[in-house]
């Protein structure tokens, strides 16, 4: 869709249909002002229809915005101002009157009740609809020519010229390119003279060595134990749930733990352990194990082996208690040092991590422009002054939980009222 007018000169152009560019155009249109949103992909919201699983994780519904912003790393200390003009309360509220209910989850997650991203989506394409933004989409905008540090316009990859008074980037970062996140802004940004730190792929499930764990694909764990290790020694240690992939392990524990992990294989070789009756020690696991086995006297291992096994792992204990022991013998026929072997491993089910995921996969990509570039007031850039940045072209660290949309919400209103001004 192209509205947009030959040399029109806007108020604000807000460049990227996403998350916070459609918070932009639409907060910014909501003071009357004449504003226009490109987007260089067919749709708008290509990524925000699919963020979450398809779900969408909205915000966190940390109200404590000190206990809200700890977990955005070493920026948090920019975040205070934006985070008072729109916060978690203002995200559940725009929702609300958007007519989109939100249900609370596990560890303050918010969904909407649809558990449809596409809904969420909908609903940002109401806002901007409603408040007059004009849309022009399969746009890529490949020149920016500025002086006397202003962006004078802007130019697509068809040789059109765009015109504003002030600019909205909101191209967001590098997970998932093949929505569009391929990174533009952070060329344009650093022609202009703005430092960009080095995108990483810092919310991503990670890759494991051995070939069984494809064996597994699909099976999920809800409640196990995974301690990492550095050449043998003990790193860290989480409680949750855990996804295994054809490539590896993934959900939200995993994905939260991905940064450390990365951090390690700088250090060495890493492991992990999966203890998949975290609360039950050896001796109660142990004498659990008498009781089946004395419940089931007569039946093979292979016969009983679900019993004493989370859903989906049988067979994969089977196949890897069977490089030890004969699974085909009957349970009245294992010795104590084959049971141990057998707790051993529901105690300790050993992977090896040989890296993270790449772009294609991350929730989140960190890296972007530095906060201390960015009055954050009113997310005007310090180098352009027509310049108002946005979402993930910001060098924040955060985790999975709805921590980066709400970035997102926030930095887009603030954006879209201030550059309205």
């Amino acid at each position: 869709m192209n509205t947009s007018t030959k040399n029109t000169i806007y108020d604000v152009i807000v460049v990227g249909g996403g998350a916070s560019g459609m918070m932009a155009a639409g907060s910014a249109g909501t003071t009357g002002k004449k504003v226009l949103l490109i987007e260089k992909n067919k749709n708008l919201g290509e990524k925000l229809k699919i963020t979450g699983g398809g779900r969408c994780n909205i915000t966190n519904a940390e109200y404590d915005e000190h206990a809200l912003l700890s977990h955005y790393g070493e920026a948090n200390q920019y975040l205070y101002s934006p985070f008072s003009q729109f916060g978690v309360k203002d995200t559940f509220s725009f929702f609300k009157n958007l007519d989109l209910d939100i249900v609370v989850e596990a560890r303050k997650r918010a969904f909407p009740a649809t558990q449809k991203a596409v809904d969420v989506y909908n609903a940002m394409a109401k806002f901007v609809e409603k408040n007059n933004v004009e849309i022009t989409t399969n746009s890529p905008i490949v020149k920016i020519h500025t002086e006397n540090n202003l962006i004078q316009y802007i130019e697509d990859k068809y040789g059109k010229r765009h015109y504003a008074k002030n600019y909205i980037f909101a191209t967001g970062g590098y997970s998932r390119p093949e929505t569009g996140s391929t990174g533009d802004g952070f060329h344009w940004l650093s022609d202009l003279g703005h430092t960009v730190h080095k995108p990483t792929p810092s919310i991503v499930p990670l890759q494991t060595k051995e070939p069984w764990v494809a064996d597994i694909s699909g099976v999920s764990l809800s409640f196990m134990k995974i301690t990492f290790f550095v050449d043998n020694k003990k790193a860290f240690a989480k409680k949750g749930k855990i996804l295994f992939t054809h490539f590896g392990l993934s959900s939200p524990l995993i994905l939260n733990s991905s940064k450390q992990v990365g951090d390690l294989l700088h250090t060495g070789e890493v492991t992990a352990t999966i203890d998949m009756y975290p609360d039950t020690d050896i001796g109660s696991l142990d004498k659990q194990l008498i009781k089946t086995f004395d419940q089931n006297k007569n039946k093979s291992f292979k016969n009983i082996a679900k019993e004493i096994t989370p859903t989906g792992m049988h067979a994969l204990v089977i196949k890897l208690l069977s490089e030890q022991f004969d699974t085909d013998k009957k349970v009245h026929s294992i010795t104590k040092e084959e049971r141990r072997m057998i707790i051993d491993l529901l105690k300790g089910l050993q992977v090896t991590i040989v890296g993270l995921m790449g772009f294609d996969r991350a929730v989140i990509a960190d890296g972007g422009i530095p906060m201390s570039e960015i009055d954050t007031r009113t997310m005007q850039s310090k180098k352009i002054s027509n310049l108002f940045l946005t979402g993930d072209l910001l060098h924040v660290n955060r985790p999975s939980g709805g921590y980066s949309l709400q970035l997102c919400w926030t930095t887009g209103h603030v954006a879209g009222k201030s550059a309205s001004l």
